[in-house]
């Protein structure tokens, strides 16, 4: 059973990034970061994580995500450097 439920995720993650690939074409440049995290609480270190790859990178706005909270909303963080 476990089996099925990681495929459906998979295959729904794989859905998502097609949909991209088809509205935005090939070739997309990285001008998101995205840093995902299952932890019990985000901490000041995984904000400063998360803006050293911005720095690093040379983009602007990063998202922290937590799939650890109990309602997504309260578990993302959307970084600006």
């Amino acid at each position: 059973m476990t089996d099925l439920a990681h495929r459906s995720l998979t295959h729904g993650v794989i859905a998502a990034a097609i949909s991209v690939h088809r509205a935005l074409g090939p070739g997309l440049l990285e001008n998101v970061l995205l840093e995902l995290k299952a932890i019990d609480r985000l901490l000041p270190i995984h904000d400063a994580q998360l803006l050293t790859y911005l720095k690093l990178c040379r983009i602007k706005v990063g998202l922290l995500i937590n799939f650890n909270s109990s309602s997504l909303r309260n578990g993302i963080r959307r970084l600006i450097r």
